[in-house]
């Protein structure tokens, strides 16, 4: 069993940094953290001394499209080279983001994805954005025709052993049916592209649906009924019900800040994630790209990314050229928060939406040792996953 210390770290906890501390990892998980002057090196087969630097829990990122170029609705090889990609992003786990058509439930290309053996950072699940939607979005609205349990569960056979994160619409037909379904493995199932009423998210709520992805984004907000009375719909019965946890894109235009304030304090610290939505444009210069049978384009790094003039909705938002790293940078700048807390919405908050919350997201003994090691321009240095590093800035 090997034995590596991090040492002269920052660790960064659930609601404080402390400094000064070492790491031991043994057989791929935590094995103590105490203070550097208190942990003899004598026996460790390496030690790591990253001088100061923030040592927090590695990135979990419920909601990724693309990355560099790599769309992951594209095959096997993409998957593998998103997987190898993410460490320099901070990410140790993801949920590989589909949009299957219902013509394509069945054809094997979804169970392809999880049959492919990859490195890097962790699958942990599949997220079905598509078709149990009622509002499209950035996708052609042919994508979403009729379907139900059938087709349910032959996606859940699919991606077997991994977990399969459904998202819904809590209006789309048979929706509490389909709920109960694919809750029954105990995945989570998420809420979005939605215009919701309160009577049918609430029942969505109480049937197993306990997250709501790209929150606010296609969340139609209700039309007035009485003049002057405001409308309350699915965002209003989400943010009132403390079951259901919540997540954002955090780029500056897919929501304004103050919505992400206004969950954590409806919320609290624990139930508000960051994700990044992430499409091809992701990690690129600006320009434009061929996503699948489409064109998107960014205007800047880290900035939306739209559709283009040969689309079916031209400028359209499509995902984010976001990252993790981007994202929990952008909390601290944008939002009234510490570091912490933005740590917390990029890893222990997501573990907890998955039910990992007692093996990842936390520096704390018997936890996975999935690490990410951060200068003070809240920049990736390191990430650690599994106990190995896997990647390191500037190494060749």
């Amino acid at each position: 069993m090997s034995r590596v210390l991090i040492t002269n770290a920052s660790v960064v906890k659930l609601d404080q940094v402390a400094r000064q501390q070492t790491v031991t990892l043994a057989d791929g998980r935590i094995q103590s953290v105490g203070p550097t002057n208190a942990v003899s090196a004598r026996g460790a087969d390496r030690v790591v001394d990253v001088g100061g630097s923030y040592l927090a829990p590695g990135f979990i990122d419920l909601h990724i499209h693309g990355l560099h170029g790599f769309r992951l609705d594209a095959g096997p090889d993409s998957l593998q080279a998103i997987c190898e990609l993410l460490p320099r992003y901070g990410v140790v786990g993801f949920l590989p983001t589909l949009t299957p058509w219902p013509k394509d439930i069945g054809t094997g290309s979804v169970a392809s994805l999880a049959d492919t053996s990859c490195t890097g950072s962790q699958v942990l699940g599949f997220h079905l954005e598509t078709p149990f939607l009622s509002l499209p979005g950035a996708a052609p609205p042919e994508a979403l025709t009729e379907v139900g349990k059938e087709e349910a569960q032959a996606l859940i056979e699919a991606v077997a052993p991994y977990a399969a994160v459904f998202s819904i619409s809590p209006e789309f037909p048979q929706a509490l049916d389909l709920i109960q379904l694919m809750t029954a493995t105990g995945a989570p199932v998420f809420i979005t592209h939605t215009a919701a009423d309160v009577e049918q998210t609430q029942a969505a709520i109480e049937a197993g649906a306990r997250h709501a992805t790209h929150f606010y984004d296609v969340f139609q907000v209700p039309e007035e009924e009485e003049p002057g009375v405001r409308p309350c719909g699915v965002v209003e019965a989400i943010l009132a019900d403390p079951r259901v946890s919540v997540d954002f894109i955090l780029d500056g235009v897919h929501v304004h800040p103050i919505a992400v304030e206004m969950a954590l304090q409806c919320k609290g610290p624990d139930r508000v994630c960051l994700i990044t939505d992430a499409n091809v444009v992701a990690g690129l210069p600006p320009g434009r790209y061929s996503f699948g049978n489409r064109e998107v384009e960014s205007a800047y790094e880290g900035g939306p990314a739209r559709l283009t003039e040969d689309s079916h909705c031209p400028g359209g938002l499509a995902g984010s050229g976001l990252t993790m790293d981007r994202a929990m940078r952008n909390a601290v700048a944008m939002l009234d928060i510490e570091l912490p807390q933005a740590v917390r919405m990029a890893s222990s908050n997501p573990a907890q939406v998955l039910g990992l919350e007692n093996q990842k997201g936390q520096i704390e003994a018997g936890f996975d040792a999935d690490l990410v090691v951060l200068n003070d321009a809240l920049e990736v240095e390191q990430t650690w996953i599994a106990g190995d590093c896997a990647y390191e800035s500037g190494a060749q």
